[in-house]
């Protein structure tokens, strides 16, 4: 994935107060962290964070985790939520929401076991060569360390326009040991759809046409 290095972004992020810095410290502490007892949900790779912060917005009983690598994208996940707040008082600011700068490869060292109750992938990374398979989201290597993460009832829910990223992860998932409990090739015609949160990539596709494909698995 190239992006476009967008100068400052490193010490925008490094001094932004809606990112926690030096997240292992919290390791088995995100409920004190945020200063209740609430579920704690992650969206790994948020990129610009719309999903996650809309969330955030309509679930104040949920505490959100967007984890994203690239500050380059993170700042500006960071400048929409700042201008979002920025007319409303102070305490009525979220306070259940925070960003990660971190790769998902980290997880165990970020979070306890049982720490999260579900985990989404919205648009992933297709990583369409085949001996990039082991980087995709929904592979073996990363399922592993969503087990290692979640809570025994915990979910992983996982969205994509991308057929053939779609068809690998439907096959993929249930030999590592995982069940798909929901499917779907056409989420926007289902009855879900009415309470489905959208990301940026899933307007932009949806509104040309594209169908967006959904699973959640468990173990």
């Amino acid at each position: 994935m190239r992006l476009r290095h967008i100068k400052g972004c490193e010490d925008f992020v490094a001094a932004s107060s809606s990112v926690a810095h030096s997240p292992e410290q919290y390791r088995g502490k995100w409920k004190e962290f945020f200063g209740n007892d609430h579920p704690v949900e992650l969206e790994i790779g948020m990129g610009k964070g719309q999903f996650i912060r809309k969330l955030s917005r309509m679930h104040p009983e949920v505490n959100y985790i967007g984890l994203e690598r690239y500050e380059t994208v993170l700042m500006k996940a960071i400048q929409r939520k700042e201008r979002e707040e920025a007319a409303l008082p102070e305490e009525e600011r979220r306070k259940n929401l925070v960003f990660l700068c971190e790769d998902a490869l980290r997880l165990p060292e970020l979070f306890a076991p049982g720490e999260a109750s579900k985990i989404y992938l919205n648009f992933s990374d297709p990583w369409p060569k085949s001996g990039h398979a082991h980087r995709r989201l929904t592979s073996p290597v990363f399922l592993k360390l969503y087990d290692q993460v979640l809570q025994p009832e915990g979910c992983v829910e996982f969205k994509t326009d991308n057929q053939a990223l779609f068809e690998w992860s439907v096959e993929t998932i249930p030999e590592a040991g995982w069940k798909i409990v929901r499917l779907t090739r056409d989420l926007h015609a289902e009855p879900e759809a009415a309470e489905n949160v959208m990301t940026e990539y899933e307007e932009k596709f949806s509104s040309r046409g594209q169908k967006i494909n959904k699973l959640v698995a468990v173990r």
